[in-house]
């Protein structure tokens, strides 16, 4: 009975794996089929060429999505981390859970209301869209995820590892910078990477913050052309090789969020092993 239970248990979970990955592997499969054919050196380096005319590329775009992901980056990542440390390692009290229902709120806030928040706060207040407002649009999105992700990661962490750094004398904030968040560091690599694939495919925000561009970067307080907002762009154009290069362009997103994902894999398992082998 027990065996039936157990192979029963894993076919379920099985059945769900698989029901689960079909729609990714149908987006995939999509986005390949369609987009392959509109990759092409001149594609990858060029700006937008004439409104209506075949020809051109995405290139301003691509430099706009990695500025705007890099800016926002370097806003939540910060302040997310040291929030989700300090929910997991101080944050039993009433403050900590407040910090933390709100975290949570935030998380499950749709993205075109922060657009129009910041379109409140930043945009009116420079008199016009600007990279700025993108990336802290994006930032916000960014920082609950990297919290609740932060937290979860160290409270999983075992109690003997920090007992074994207090016993050798380290202050209580030294060990949890040094040891514990260090032990944790691949789930929170894991959560930054999240929320970076999370707002690398946003537009509404983008709509309301940055608006877009025909050219390349020009200033953090000018409008910034990013991937969404052509792929966008390109389908709602009524011309067949717009949609072909939206397509193109929805390929180079997927495929730079699955560069970067493999790329800090590899930089992070390579240090983790180099310590492990020196402790």
């Amino acid at each position: 009975m027990r065996r039936f239970q157990d192979k029963l248990a894993y076919g379920l979970g099985a059945l769900c794996v698989g029901v689960a990955i079909v729609p990714l592997a149908s987006i995939l499969f999509e986005v390949v089929r369609n987009g392959v054919s509109a990759l092409s050196p001149q594609f990858l380096t060029s700006p937008p060429g004439v409104f209506g005319q075949a020809g051109g590329g995405i290139a301003n775009a691509i430099q706009g999505t990695a500025i705007l992901l890099a800016l926002a980056s370097a806003m939540a990542v910060p302040f997310g981390l040291l929030s989700g440390v300090y929910l997991a390692e101080f944050g039993d009290n009433k403050y900590g859970r407040t910090v933390r229902f709100l975290n949570d709120v935030l998380t499950e806030f749709p993205s075109i209301v922060i657009g129009i928040l910041v379109y409140s706060i930043i945009v009116l207040a420079m008199r016009g869209f600007s990279t700025i407002a993108g990336a802290v649009a994006l930032a916000i999105i960014m920082l609950p995820i990297i919290t609740r992700t932060t937290e979860e990661s160290i409270k999983i962490v075992p109690s003997s590892i920090r007992d074994a750094a207090m016993a050798l004398g380290i202050r209580r904030w030294r060990a949890t910078i040094s040891v514990v968040l260090s032990t944790a560091r691949s789930g929170v690599i894991t959560g930054i990477l999240l929320a970076i694939a999370r707002v690398s495919g946003e537009t509404a925000p983008l709509l309301l913050t940055v608006l877009g561009s025909q050219f390349f970067f020009n200033g953090l307080s000018q409008p910034i052309a990013a991937l969404p907002l052509t792929i966008y762009r390109d389908a709602n154009l009524p011309y067949a090789f717009a949609r072909q290069q939206g397509w193109g362009a929805a390929l180079v997103l997927i495929l730079m969020v699955l560069g970067l994902n493999i790329g800090v894999r590899l930089a992070t398992r390579g240090r983790y092993n180099s310590l492990r082998s020196r402790v």
